[in-house]
């Protein structure tokens, strides 16, 4: 590694050290991590996927997010080869799914996780999404998966504003660390009302998708012409004005993907573009606030 890219690499840790996120048990987290989705299911792309979630944790993109359903497991196995000589340096999160999350299942799926990353506890475990498994029992189980150590925190994934309601009011459920949803420039329904109510209770938000998956949205963040210039202001790319409007407050975590190590560093550059009150406003002119209430959008 040359001097300049080490010195690079210095100044967008110090970014992210900068631009933090406080859970509600005071741990302070980096606001931009790194999501895995879809990630280790092609053994010919192992080793860069691995590489470039090892770079992300050296620029400080220490949250790494993956999930059971993940490639049935692959994602998780590929997360555990990265962590090997690097667990204490990682904040880590996998997701149950909603058919494991009853008390019957939920510590044997946790367990399982824990095996394929090859840990012995996760950093935060959510609940992928909701199911007919009442709210009381799943936060149970999350309880129990506590006190016994396998997780230090629990959190949900995919809740609506009536689901956080719901959860708020049940025993235990104030205990509740993030609602990680689906959140980007051409996906800004939670700003009505869902993302109002985090801020009331002090829970920050984990964005997923956090640069669209793909199809018409994402080419019209490539392509805006509002967008090129702001980026063209700071120079850098369309994608990282979009990244960085994703956690222009203190409340939001964006985990985008990244396969190569080019966008692996492009994304934790989108920490040091200071987007002003001006480039917000232009950018709500092309991407407006909803006006009424809209469905949780979810992939």
């Amino acid at each position: 590694m040359s001097l300049s890219d080490h010195e690079k690499i210095l100044r967008i840790k110090h970014s992210l050290e900068k631009r933090v996120v406080t859970l509600p048990d005071g741990t302070f987290l980096p606001s931009i991590g790194q999501g895995t989705w879809y990630m280790g299911e092609n053994p010919q792309s192992k080793n860069k996927e691995i590489k470039a979630l090892q770079l992300g944790i050296e620029l400080g993109m220490k949250l790494i997010d993956t999930a059971e359903m993940y490639g049935n497991g692959d994602s998780e196995r590929l997360v555990g080869e990265v962590i090997k000589g690097l667990r204490d340096k990682v904040f880590l999160v996998s997701k149950v799914y909603p058919h494991h999350s009853g008390l019957d299942l939920i510590e044997r799926a946790c367990e399982n996780s824990l095996k394929r990353l090859g840990t012995d506890h996760l950093d935060l475990y959510l609940l992928h999404w909701r199911s007919r498994v009442p709210l009381a029992e799943t936060i149970e189980g999350m309880e129990r998966l506590r006190k016994d150590g396998k997780i230090v925190r629990w959190g949900v994934s995919n809740f609506d504003t009536d689901d956080m309601i719901e959860l708020w009011d049940t025993a235990n459920g104030k205990k509740c660390m993030t609602n990680q949803v689906l959140y980007h420039l051409g996906s800004r329904g939670i700003d009505y009302d869902l993302l109002p109510w985090h801020h009331e209770h002090n829970m920050p938000i984990m964005a997923y998708s956090p640069l669209a998956q793909g199809g018409s949205l994402r080419r019209q963040l490539l392509s805006d012409p509002t967008i090129i210039e702001i980026a063209e202001k700071y120079n850098v790319q369309p994608l990282q004005i979009a990244l960085a409007w994703t956690i222009r407050s203190n409340n939001v975590i964006a985990i985008p993907k990244a396969t190569k190590e080019e966008h692996v560093l492009a994304n934790a550059q989108a920490a040091t573009i200071p987007l002003t009150i001006e480039d917000l406003n232009r950018l709500d002119e092309v991407f407006p606030k909803p006006t009424r209430k809209i469905p949780l959008d979810i992939i």
